[in-house]
């Protein structure tokens, strides 16, 4: 654990002592704070508010930083891929349904539609998955690539059945796919790339778990319980 991460601890606890020349000391100790994972000799002090950065999250990168083996292997043993991977294609495929129908009700393909399909895959996964492991964020990009083309598929079939006056549903059922490929890149346009990219990039930033300072200490105190 570094300094920072020790410190947390020690401004919350009733046996700080400040020390003009070294900062912030143990009170009962007389030295800078030392012990690895949680202090025994810890006592919160009820007065000491949560500092606003304290309640922001974290990066993951931060996260790894201040804690512990131990205790990252501890956050790891919660972290549940496959749920996180089934729920994130579930609202992949959501998205691009939507993007379809509401390319059928306003008779335009919007491609912005794309960022938020990425969005939501990215959020999806951080809330079930709970993951810190860098597979979470690659299973993020890959399911919110896949469900942009999806969505810009399903757009495209919402671009025919308007113009058949037919439903999507019908589109979708009687549609010759191989002309999909040819429907496709004469709808493609050079900011297509931008939105795709952008999708990508919430989906691998998003699917991560974030963590407050809080919220590190406490996972702290519970692996030294275990």
């Amino acid at each position: 654990m570094n300094r920072d991460a020790q410190l947390a601890f020690c401004k919350k606890c009733t046996n700080r002592e400040m020390n003009l020349k070294e900062g912030l000391l143990c009170g009962i100790t007389s030295q800078k704070a030392s012990f690895e994972s949680t202090c025994i000799d810890f006592k919160e002090d009820p007065s000491v508010k949560i500092v606003a950065h304290e309640t922001e999250g974290l990066e993951l990168s931060q996260v790894i930083e201040k804690l512990s083996e131990e205790d990252l292997d501890y956050i790891k043993s919660q972290e549940n891929l496959i749920p996180a991977v089934i729920c994130g294609a579930i609202a992949g495929l959501i998205g691009a349904i939507l993007w379809g129908m509401i390319t059928v009700a306003t008779d335009f393909q919007i491609g912005y539609m794309a960022v938020a399909i990425g969005a939501g895959v990215g959020y999806t996964i951080r809330l079930v998955g709970k993951g810190v492991s860098q597979i979470f964020g690659f299973w993020g990009g890959a399911i919110a690539f896949v469900s942009v083309v999806l969505g810009n598929i399903f757009s495209i079939m919402g671009v025919i059945a308007n113009a058949q006056d037919i439903s999507l549903l019908e589109t979708m059922l009687y549609l010759d796919y191989t002309y999909l490929p040819e429907l496709m890149s004469e709808t493609f346009s050079p900011i297509d790339l931008l939105f795709y990219g952008i999708a990508i990039y919430e989906g691998y930033k998003f699917s991560f778990r974030v963590l407050t300072q809080e919220e590190l200490e406490k996972i702290r105190i519970e692996n030294s319980n275990q």
